[in-house]
């Protein structure tokens, strides 16, 4: 999406060393550069913003306020925007809950303080995006957590919300011995088990995950991928062009010979957008072959970068 988007991303903001899941912030920074940003108290390794309670992260003309809000951990931040419209709480202020108090440092009176003083003292209009929510829900309000919330909402005091949240009986976060150290790497994966992507070349999915190549990869890797025009045949013979050596299967057709296409290379579908190329793709991958990918772009993207092209009756490609 951030490619689709033409927008750059400046960084991945940890809220804190979460124990069941492993953030994707180092993954983030490998494809593209983006920095990582999380409270300085964790001590986590590949971290370039080390965040502390009164800094700001700017991105154009806007800003987030951090603010620490330990309690469920001791590293735990929220990110307020500058006009207190919204904020990120993570798993300090949950929908009607919040984080458990019983590892990482954490403690209920120290939870109570940072979600009354740092989160519930905002705008009663203020959004509040937490973490996760394992029943769907993406974001409430502070009106609605002062009111509503089962463990400090209401008339509730602290002494309330403390005996609530050491009674609690809780099993023990179940990936957290995944979890804990790869987000104290920041989410690197160890030596030898980084995330598996196509070995056979650079895929880059698009926002719908859809498996693309770039036209650039495919000019320089002529010979190894079977190249599949799914044009029509007076398109593939047209004044277009067509990419030297492609097999022309029109996309009408193409479930039902798509045992013409050779097993042995990988499989790139183009068409004259990559429209229907895309489905193309799909039908492919559906069919069980794993190695396959749309153009980028389609032929039109291919002229446009002056990659060579035949046409009816050249005995030769063309520029």
């Amino acid at each position: 999406m951030i490619r689709e988007l033409g927008i750059e991303l400046l960084a991945c903001l940890d809220t804190h060393a979460h124990a069941d899941h492993v953030t994707g912030s180092w993954l983030m920074h490998a494809a593209t550069g983006s920095a990582i940003g999380l409270a300085a108290s964790v001590g986590a390794e590949h971290v370039s913003l080390l965040l502390q309670h009164g800094d700001r992260v700017a991105f154009g003309q806007r800003a987030l306020e951090v603010r620490a809000t330990p309690g469920h951990t001791n590293g735990c931040l929220s990110f307020v925007l500058d006009d207190h419209s919204l904020a990120f709480c993570g798993d300090a202020l949950l929908v009607r809950g919040c984080g458990r108090c019983d590892f990482q440092q954490g403690n209920a009176h120290t939870l109570y303080r940072s979600i009354t003083e740092q989160l519930l003292s905002l705008p009663e209009s203020c959004l509040l995006y937490p973490g996760h929510d394992y029943t769907g829900r993406g974001v409430t309000s502070v009106a609605e957590e002062k009111a509503f919330n089962a463990r400090l909402g209401g008339e509730a005091n602290e002494r309330d919300f403390v005996v609530y949240m050491e009674t609690m009986k809780l099993p023990h976060p179940h990936r957290i011995a995944i979890a804990l150290p790869g987000n104290l790497r920041s989410g690197k994966p160890r030596e030898g088990s980084a995330p598996g992507g196509a070995s056979w070349a650079p895929i880059q999915r698009s926002y719908a995950g859809l498996p693309e190549l770039p036209p650039a990869w495919l000019a320089s890797h002529r010979g190894e991928a079977v190249v599949v025009d799914v044009r029509s045949a007076e398109e593939f013979g047209g004044p277009d062009g067509r990419i030297p050596g492609s097999l022309l299967i029109p996309l009408p057709e193409l479930e039902a010979r798509a045992a013409e296409i050779p097993t042995d290379q990988p499989v790139v579908v183009l068409c004259h957008s990559g429209s229907r190329s895309a489905l193309g793709t799909q039908l492919l991958l559906k069919a069980g072959r794993p190695q396959v990918a749309n153009l980028r772009g389609g032929l039109r993207a291919w002229q446009a970068n002056g990659y060579p092209l035949n046409f009816a009756g050249a005995s030769s490609p063309l520029p």
